[in-house]
Parts: C-alpha cells; sequence; structure tokens
C-alpha cells in the first residue's frame, strides 16, 4: 500500500535581504525542528524509499537534516516544479513517483491545499489547515501512484514540531 509523507520544509531565516527567496536557508529552529521529524518518522517506522524536493535551499536542507536520523535514507531527486507548486502540480509529480514509500517535501501555501485536498479526511489536528513550517503528513493510498487522485489519501498521521517538543 503507497504511503506518502508530505513535508512542508522547516523553518527558514529572512536574515540577508540581498537574497532571494529560493536561495533562503534555514533558520536556527529550523535546523532544531528538521531532525525531529525524522525522527519522529523513524519512530512511527515511515522510512521513504524515494524523496521528491523542491530545488529551494531551505527544502534542500530540511530532507538533509531529517535523513540524518534515519537509516538508508535516499538521495532526495530535486524537483524544481516543487517549488511554490499549485496543488495540481505536485499531485502530477506524486503521480510519477516510483518508491511505496514517497517524501515531497515543497512550500506553503500550495503544500497546506494539496495536504486538505488529497485526503479524504483530515486530521482532527488544529494546526493541519495552515500547515506550519515542518508540518508532516502520513497518508496511504489504496491505488499506485498513477492512479492516485484528490481524495484518495487516508490519514495515517500528521505532527509539527510543536507537539514534538
Amino acid at each position: 500500500m503507497p504511503r506518502l509523507i508530505l513535508i512542508r520544509h522547516a523553518k527558514s531565516g529572512w536574515d540577508d535581504p540581498l537574497m532571494t527567496d529560493h536561495q533562503r536557508p534555514l533558520a536556527e529552529r529550523g535546523e532544531r525542528a528538521a531532525p525531529q521529524i525524522g525522527a519522529w518518522l523513524a519512530a512511527q517506522g515511515v522510512l521513504p524509499e524515494e524523496v521528491l524536493c523542491s530545488d529551494a535551499t531551505r527544502t534542500r536542507q530540511t530532507w538533509d537534516l531529517i535523513s540524518t536520523t534515519l537509516p538508508g535514507a535516499p538521495t532526495p531527486r530535486l524537483v524544481p516544479a516543487l517549488y511554490h507548486a499549485a496543488p495540481e502540480t505536485m499531485l502530477r509529480v506524486l503521480q510519477g513517483a516510483t518508491g511505496q514509500v514517497v517524501a515531497m517535501i515543497g512550500h506553503n501555501p500550495g503544500i497546506a491545499e494539496f495536504a486538505r485536498l488529497i485526503v479524504a479526511r483530515a486530521p482532527e489536528h488544529s494546526g493541519f489547515a495552515r500547515y506550519p513550517t515542518a508540518a508532516t503528513l502520513v497518508a496511504e493510498f489504496d491505488a499506485d501512484w498513477a492512479a492516485v487522485r484528490f481524495g484518495a489519501g487516508r490519514t495515517v498521521a500528521f505532527t509539527t514540531p510543536r507537539d514534538l517538543g
């Protein structure tokens, strides 16, 4: 049964006004949060076989820090189309996935909308609608990725760094 791990990048910094949005790195808070998400995934036994990641600096850094806590973490496939992607773009990218457990790392507002649309029923969590930085949804599907449609996912788990302390 295919599983999706949908991760918004961890908290990014705004320290350098000359830096483009695409180049923004993680803030210290994000550097602390990302490994917490990885440890949570490991504790849940949800280990990605494939990682589809926006090519922005903050998404790549998020995965790099998450991966330090996961045994056998795969090298991410950087997907420029995931940078500030709309839900429809995210769905098309997911439909091309090949792993049984796929992590996708992206940005708001698209990732929050995608999370809402991809599951039949949202988790009962106060943070789900706004999908804060490093928020992570685990959803499972009955169909293979090519056949996945909006509303087809079942929520398995959802967390945010705040939940993890």
